[in-house]
């Protein structure tokens, strides 16, 4: 009989059982997402008649502005013509107004020159072009729009055109990577007071409808909105909470469910705005946004190479699935005629032909036309400066507009459920606590074990257990347990000073590092990273933060007898949080990190990962409130040595 060579030269006994760590976080994460989605499948299957379906009209715009931070109340717009210029078939005037006090929109109102008023009005909302209303393809269809008989409003979103909040000392345009970023970084920081650029962006959407309503020459009764990529997803938005829309057409908008059947963490997270924590436990996802729209005309434009160009693997599966439910919908209302989906064969963008789809959707509906365009009207796009409603091309040195920071005030603390906000899983009373053997070093025996933290999540640790031990320490570090364990390093001098040392990894980190999800490298390996898994297990509603607190506290409660914890970097929050909540961790030493999550919102530009950020923890509480001063010793990163922490 053949013997394989690992039989032959390799007992039982001395065989490794490692397990693929990498696949814990995301197994964890799969779970919970199908849980959320067989709540909203549920509730999705009773939308039998018309009542049920009204009934969850209210209930999506009341959870989009809850989820988003909140209805804002409507100011004055002041709107002020700056400027105007005379193209032989429009005329374009230049306008600012406020969607806040203080925060301006710079937009662009086209205007026929022929036909009769009162005219359709479309608003037009931007994709995430630096340049904003100013980009080719949106002043094309614009232009498009304007000729067949329609006005049209373009305003520029936050942090596109000469709404830039971080610009070039140099220019008027974005410093920052991308305009997605423009949204993101301060997107974040909202985040901590219970505000959103979700918010932010949906409310600039209802105030530039309420100029394009109040215009004399426009019939408010004929108001519909599209846009491409960011633009189309904003038109979702609008669609969710303003019932003055007769009629839609997204294009390549987010239309995928963050929660789909076939769910690859961290699955379809993207810019801020475009992500809702909590949402996932509530039911609630992106095609939710266009439930309230039914029964009027939607028409929603994808570009099918988007499942692997821009989007997530499952963004065209997902798409056509939800797209059958809305479906069914229209259906029981008896409009199914007015809802469509349509797929281009090109990359991501507005281009010509999804333009005379457009063109001919809204002359179906708002106009009576008769045969459709063919096509386009002629274009010819602006330069940028002609079309700046502001001297300096930013309304921040033009107007001394406020950015969305400033329209944040840090709250006074009051006392909150903050635990409630990490989402976390209880962690075990008695952790199942496996050793998968042990190795004999200097001073010390070295032992490799794993701790049962939650549903598929194992935390692997090493345990450096010295001759005679005066206590035992947590060590908690970035860059996860395996980047001080050897000879002469960090957790073996500790040992040989006396210290029992227990070093995890906590999900995310080390070898619970996440495994890249399935589909194109060009999205999946982006998406592969600490950052997107944050969000994705906020949208889950279980914060990243919440799950490493979980781990920390179930491996403090596989020791024995009290423990005390040291930190670096990143990884002092989660310590904070920990100890805070358990009673076992005597005292925690923190080596550099986050002090205040307060700082953050003075900071433009931070550095602190999105892990540590939990969303309305500043009406709640701020990491020095969390815990005893006495127990805590706080310092420098450049003293994460054994003489430091052994005095811990």
């Amino acid at each position: 009989m053949a013997v394989s060579a690992l039989a032959a030269g390799v007992t039982r006994a001395q065989q490794a059982p490692y397990r693929d760590y990498s696949r814990c976080l995301p197994d964890y994460l799969r779970h919970v997402a199908a849980e959320c989605l067989k709540r909203r499948e549920e509730a999705i299957a009773k939308l039998t008649n018309a009542t049920a379906i009204r009934e969850r009209q209210r209930w999506v715009r009341a959870t989009f502005w809850q989820l988003c931070g909140g209805e804002p109340e409507r100011t004055p717009l002041n709107v002020r013509v700056t400027g105007s210029f005379e193209r032989e078939r429009y005329r374009v005037e230049k306008l600012v107004y406020e969607s806040r006090p203080g925060f301006f929109v710079p937009a662009n109102l086209y205007l026929p020159k022929t036909g009769a008023p009162p005219y359709p009005g479309v608003l037009f909302q931007m994709g995430h072009s630096r340049n904003g209303k100013a980009a080719a393809a949106y002043q094309k269809c614009c232009q498009g729009l304007v000729q067949i008989g329609f006005v049209v409003l373009a305003f520029d979103p936050m942090g596109q055109g000469e709404r830039t909040y971080y610009p070039r000392a140099d220019g008027v345009l974005t410093r920052l990577r991308s305009p997605d970023d423009e949204h993101t970084v301060p997107g974040q920081q909202l985040l901590l007071v219970g505000d959103s650029s979700t918010r932010l962006q949906a409310w600039d959407a209802v105030r530039s409808l309420d100029v394009l309503a109040s215009y004399p020459l426009v019939d408010a009764k004929r108001l519909a909105s599209t846009g491409n990529s960011g633009g189309g997803t904003l038109t979702m938005f609008l669609a969710a909470v303003d019932d003055r829309l007769a009629a839609a057409a997204p294009s390549c908008p987010n239309s995928e469910n963050f929660v789909c059947d076939d769910f690859s963490p961290p699955g379809s997270t993207d810019d801020a705005e475009q992500n809702f924590p909590g949402s996932g436990p509530l039911g609630f996802d992106r095609w939710d946004l266009l439930y309230p729209l039914a029964p009027k005309p939607l028409l929603v434009l994808v570009s099918a190479k988007d499942s692997f160009g821009t989007y997530s693997p499952s963004y065209m599966t997902s798409g056509r699935r939800e797209f059958r439910k809305l479906a069914g919908v229209y259906r029981v209302l008896g409009t199914q005629t007015r809802l469509r989906w349509w797929e281009s064969l090109l990359p991501h963008g507005l281009n010509y032909a999804e333009r005379i789809e457009i063109y001919n959707w809204f002359r179906r509906w708002l106009q009576d036309a008769g045969e459709p365009l063919t096509e386009e009207p002629p274009v010819a796009p602006e330069k940028d400066e002609t079309l700046w409603a502001t001297g300096k091309g930013s309304v921040v040195r033009s107007l001394s507009s406020k950015r969305p920071l400033d329209l944040v005030e840090a709250p006074a603390i009051v006392s909150g459920d903050w635990k409630a906000l990490l989402g976390m899983d209880e962690p075990p009373v008695r952790p199942r606590r496996i050793s998968l053997g042990k190795s004999v070093s200097e001073g010390c025996d070295i032992e490799a074990l794993e701790v049962f933290s939650a549903q598929h999540v194992w935390a692997p640790c090493w345990l450096y257990r010295p001759r005679t031990s005066s206590g035992t320490m947590i060590v908690l570090d970035p860059a996860g347990r395996n980047a001080r364990w050897g000879e002469g390093d960090l957790y073996h001098e500790l040992a040989r000073r006396g210290r029992t040392v227990c070093a995890p990894d906590l999900r995310g980190t080390g070898d619970l590092t996440p495994e890249a999800g399935r589909g194109a490298p060009r999205y999946t390996l982006r998406h592969a990273s600490e950052h997107d898994y944050a969000w994705a297990s906020l949208i889950l509603g279980r914060s990243l933060l919440g799950q490493r607190v979980t781990d920390l506290i179930t491996v403090v409660r596989a020791m024995e007898g009290p423990v005390r914890v040291a930190a670096l970097g990143k990884m002092t929050v989660p310590a904070i949080f920990a100890a805070a909540i358990e009673p076992r961790i005597e005292r925690v030493l923190l080596a550099g990190g986050l002090a205040s999550y307060r700082d953050l919102l003075g900071q433009e530009e931070y550095t602190e990962p999105f892990a540590n950020f939990l969303p309305r923890i500043l009406l709640c509480t701020d990491l020095p409130h969390l815990i005893d001063p006495a127990r805590v010793t706080r310092v420098p990163a450049g003293e994460w040595t054994a003489e430091r922490l052994s005095a811990l």
